[in-house]
């Protein structure tokens, strides 16, 4: 049996500790050996559950290989090789070690066989990935970072108390597939909720991802919300409700992006949009379906880093990633333009590229399954990413006006990593068949057939001629610096206010009940004055005037019972 330690999650947690100590070469040279090594030690790892420990008499399964962790854990590796490229050129103990942990944190939680482990790479993931926020060492930078880390370490409390009900009530920590009826089975389906931005628990992610460094970004695209669709995949398959939660995640962020003026927040929302994808595929949980969301998810990995790259070379070189503050860069960053081409054909799907071979798995397994409600909003789903991402982010970052700026070309390590990536998007588009054959179900199954093309080239160009005519008729929005109210406005600005506005009416309220109650104090005095050791009520009376008293009560009393 493997031991426990023998993980390539604890070699990036562990090594990590010696970055700081490392001079600039070898530090570069280390840090991409280390994802390297783990990824060696993966394919290295035999199938099956292993590295087992007894802790205060639980028995925890800290590595688990099959084909759905295998391939999530591959693709995490993959990218974070890409994105310790990407990060070469940066001299910040912070930002590498931050990376490094957290990058172990997905792979461990991706490789757990039981609930307590995961949750506790879940809340290292957590804790790890804010300071990819942090490191940019902005004022605004450390409020978003405290709202993430909230959020995030919230996500681990419903976990916990998910598995604490559920271990009261079954005596079972293994982590498989459950239904939502299963004792805490509700809190751990909305823990996994939370990180993979639902509807309304979405916020977070537009509000931290544009926030962190130029790498930083990069980084938290790659490992959060895929992992939360691995645990949906393994423990909610076949849920009803995901897939009208999907839905709804590749439809709402759609007015967002096509509004928003900050590019990095753009990709943000599309990477919402495409979550949902993955998340209808899950909940319709037939074979075809979860095998098209891992695969989607694996090919969203590399594009999603891709994008997130080119931006970042772009803010790195001009200091802004505002859309109506770009225009004209091909000029003297035409690398960065053309890969970041690459990467918006592939989440637009465009045939030969990844996302082609992979979205319309989850297409036509909802065809399969007759949902044709889902298809067809699906469908204008696929048409709106085509607007928001195929077009929108290179056109406005690269093309459109002229903005005036010349920055340098990318280094040449942003780059290298753009290019591999872009190399990737390329390579499953044009051959497939490796990724399909890592699925966790066997695939007979073919993106290219006359169907799937005429419709997806259908689509496209309907979305480019509708981009078109708006665009040249003045009606498409215009780029402005804005702020767009999502619904995290509720608990950014309306309830901070709705607190303070009620603690100014309660203080008030309290100055004016001082003078009631001195009035209701003094009204109480004067009524106890009779009772007081002097006061006629309390003094010695005469029996003349005790026979008076009763008479007339007594009289009282026969008028009021005999009238």
């Amino acid at each position: 049996m493997v031991d426990w330690l023998a993980s390539p999650a604890l070699l990036l947690i562990a090594g990590s500790v010696v970055v700081p100590l490392l001079r600039p070469v070898p530090r570069r040279i280390y840090t991409l050996a280390l994802p390297v090594a783990g990824l060696a030690l993966l394919l290295w790892l035999p199938d099956g559950e292993s590295g087992r420990v007894d802790v205060f008499g639980l028995e925890l399964v800290t590595l688990r290989v099959d084909e759905l962790s295998f391939v999530f854990a591959l693709a995490f590796l993959v990218a974070g090789i890409l994105a310790v490229i990407y990060s070469w050129h940066v001299r910040d103990n912070l930002q590498q070690v931050a990376a490094l942990i957290y990058a172990g944190g997905g792979i461990g939680a991706t490789l757990a066989g039981d609930l307590v482990t995961l949750l506790l790479y879940w809340e290292l993931t957590a804790i790890s990935s804010a300071f990819l926020i942090w490191a940019r060492r902005t004022e605004r930078a450390y409020r978003v970072g405290l709202r993430y880390l909230l959020i995030q370490v919230s996500s681990g409390v419903l976990l916990l108390a998910g598995i604490a009900v559920h271990y009261v009530t079954t005596g079972d920590l293994s982590f498989d597939a459950m239904t939502l009826a299963e004792p805490g089975a509700a809190l751990i389906f909305i823990a996994f909720g939370v990180k993979c931005a639902f509807p309304l628990l979405h916020n977070w992610l537009q509000d931290a991802y544009p926030e962190a460094t130029v790498t930083g970004t990069v980084v938290l695209s790659i490992y959060t919300t895929k992992l939360a669709v691995y645990t949906l995949a393994r423990g909610f398959p076949g849920t009803e409700q995901l897939v009208w939660i999907g839905v709804a995640m590749t439809l709402f962020p759609v007015v967002y992006a096509v509004i928003e003026n900050d590019l990095r927040r753009v990709l943000s929302y599309s990477l919402n949009n495409q979550l949902g994808f993955m998340v209808v595929g899950i909940g319709i949980g037939t074979e075809l379906a979860v095998n098209g969301a891992v695969a989607h998810a694996f090919a969203h990995i590399i594009y999603k880093a891709l994008l997130f790259m080119a931006m970042g070379a772009v803010l790195y070189r001009v200091g802004t990633i505002k859309a109506s503050e770009l225009g004209g860069l091909y000029r003297t960053m035409p690398w960065t333009a053309g890969l970041c081409i690459v990467g918006s054909a592939s989440i637009s799907a465009f045939p030969l590229l990844s996302g082609f071979v992979t979205k319309s798995m989850i297409l036509s397994a909802a065809l399969e399954d007759e949902r044709w409600v889902a298809y067809v909003l699906l469908l204008v789903a696929s048409a709106a990413v085509v607007d928001h991402s195929g077009i929108k982010v290179p056109f406005f970052a690269f093309f459109s006006h002229d903005s005036g700026k010349r920055p340098k070309e990318a280094p040449a390590n942003m780059l290298a990593a753009m290019g591999l990536a872009a190399a990737l998007c390329l390579a499953i588009g044009l051959y497939p068949q490796p990724l399909y054959d890592l699925l966790p179900h066997p695939v007979a199954y073919s993106a290219f057939t006359g169907d799937h093309l005429l419709t997806q080239l259908q689509l496209l160009l309907f979305a480019v001629a509708g981009f078109v005519f708006l665009y040249r008729r003045g009606w498409y929005p215009v780029e402005m610096p804005a702020t767009n109210l999502d619904s995290d406005w509720t608990y950014r600005w309306l309830l901070p206010r709705m607190w303070l506005r009620g603690a100014q009416v309660a203080t008030r309220m309290r100055q004016r009940a001082v003078p009631l109650r001195e009035h209701i104090q003094g009204g109480l005095a004067v009524a106890a004055r009779p009772l007081r050791l002097r006061g006629w009520l309390a003094t010695a009376w005469s029996t003349g005037a005790m026979v008076w008293w009763v008479a007339l009560l007594l009289g009282l009393y026969l008028v009021l019972a005999f009238r």
